[in-house]
């Protein structure tokens, strides 16, 4: 299994095996680090202009081949458990669903250098990682992770704290949602009244 740099595992054995399309894939097939970030990588830039930014591994799904591949999580649903983010506005909380990393990527290969060594070993010659690559997992799943062999793609249900939890931002959700006037909220005397 994958590990992180302070040796916990992370879940997966082929970080890839579970990532999903390139941040920098457009809906139309085209690199936008290419068309963004060229002076980041002039050389990636120019073989990307003369294929009219093409995309050279979207449509292989070759994640690996490419210097500047990422996959990043949008957050939203833990992807072990499933169970949902409820974020509210004004709060200070800690989020339910955090990021966590199944590989950690780097700035990029510098003059045409191909990174082939890097956590688990198993990279190939074609292979021009590492990757930054993250999914959405929960507090208590990424904790389990992260603290034992339990893994990313295990049947899970939520945890009976984290349901307890969302359950309670929800009804705090819905305490802001309902109307109430400016006297009510702030005279004393109108509040004993309800």
């Amino acid at each position: 299994m994958e590990r992180t740099p302070d040796g916990t595992p992370v879940g997966v054995d082929d970080p890839y095996a579970v990532a999903g399309v390139c941040d920098h894939l457009t809906d139309d097939g085209r690199c936008r680090f290419a068309l963004t970030r060229a002076g980041d990588d002039p050389a990636f830039a120019a073989d990307r202009r003369a294929d009219g930014y093409a995309c050279h591994v979207g449509s292989d799904d070759e994640w690996r081949a490419c210097p500047h591949y990422r996959s990043t999580t949008d957050g939203r649903e833990c992807a072990r458990c499933g169970i949902e983010e409820v974020r509210l506005a004004h709060a200070d909380a800690r989020p339910l669903v955090e990021q966590h990393h199944l590989s950690y990527g780097k700035s990029g290969p510098t003059d045409g250098e191909v990174d082939t060594g890097g956590a688990g070993g198993g990279r190939g010659v074609d292979d021009a990682g590492p990757h930054e690559i993250t999914v959405a997992l929960c507090r208590w799943c990424h904790s389990k992770v992260h603290d034992s062999f339990a893994r990313i793609d295990d049947d899970a249900s939520p945890d009976p704290e984290a349901i307890a939890e969302r359950e309670g931002r929800r009804t705090r959700e819905r305490e802001e949602s309902a109307f109430s006037t400016a006297r009510e909220r702030y005279d004393p005397e109108e509040r004993g009244k309800r």
